[in-house]
C-alpha cells in the first residue's frame, strides 16, 4: 500500500533533521538532503509497518499546511 506522509525537514550547521507530525516520535536525520531524505523514508517504513492499516487510515488522515511568517521581536 502507497501512503501520502508529511515530513518536515530542518537544516542546521550539522546536516538536516526530519520528522513526520503524524505521526509522533517518527524522525530521522542525515548530513545531506538525500541522506535524510532516504533516512526518513526508513524511518517511516518500520513506522508503519508495526501499525494496523486502520491506525494508518486515522494517522495520516490530516492536511498539514505550513507557511513562512516574519514575525518582529521588540
Amino acid at each position: 500500500m502507497v501512503y501520502k506522509v508529511n515530513v518536515v525537514f530542518m537544516e542546521d550547521e550539522h546536516g538536516y533533521y526530519v520528522y513526520c507530525p503524524e505521526l509522533p516520535g517518527c524522525h530521522s536525520q542525515g548530513d545531506s538532503f538525500e541522506e535524510a531524505k532516504a533516512n526518513i523514508k526508513e524511518a517511516l517504513d518500520l513506522y508503519l509497518g508495526t501499525m494496523e492499516p486502520e491506525e494508518i487510515a486515522e494517522a495520516l488522515n490530516k492536511d498539514i499546511l505550513t507557511t513562512t511568517m516574519e514575525v518582529k521581536v521588540a
